[in-house]
């Protein structure tokens, strides 16, 4: 199994993911774009989305493209800047592309944003196993 067909598997069984309301716009091989909108128990207690949820969003978009190529890839670091606070009722997508991809390692930036704007910056380099999709 290869290119748009992982991420829509991998999100069929991440509950996580699912509750999160993420779904996926766009797919291909290194490349790809999710969304989800924010919701009112996804606020912390100065009524913006906790950081945790752009996160998670991002780490979702950077999970799904880094095993579009077909074998299993797995997080080894990832880092994230907060750029924007994010509010109840956003609306954010998370484009993630992988930069460089070696036998053993995959780098990928990933944006997020609400509309146009650059609300952050996620960074990942992932282990790529030689367990292939099926």
């Amino acid at each position: 199994m290869k290119g748009e067909k992982i991420p829509h598997k991998m999100l069929s069984q991440d509950a996580y993911s699912q509750w999160l309301g993420i779904e996926i716009l766009e797919c291909e091989i290194g490349r790809c774009k999710v969304a989800m909108t924010v919701r009112k128990e996804m606020l912390n207690s100065m009524g913006k989305a906790h950081g945790g949820i752009s996160y998670s969003l991002a780490d979702t978009a950077f999970g799904f493209t880094a095993n579009t190529h077909g074998n299993y890839a797995v997080s080894i670091e990832t880092s994230i800047n907060h750029i924007e606070a994010l509010n109840e009722g956003d609306y954010l997508v998370a484009e993630s592309v992988i930069e460089k991809v070696n036998n053993k390692l995959g780098f990928n930036i990933v944006e997020v944003k609400r509309g146009e704007e650059l609300v952050a910056l996620f960074k990942g380099v992932v282990y790529r196993t030689q367990k292939e999709w099926n």
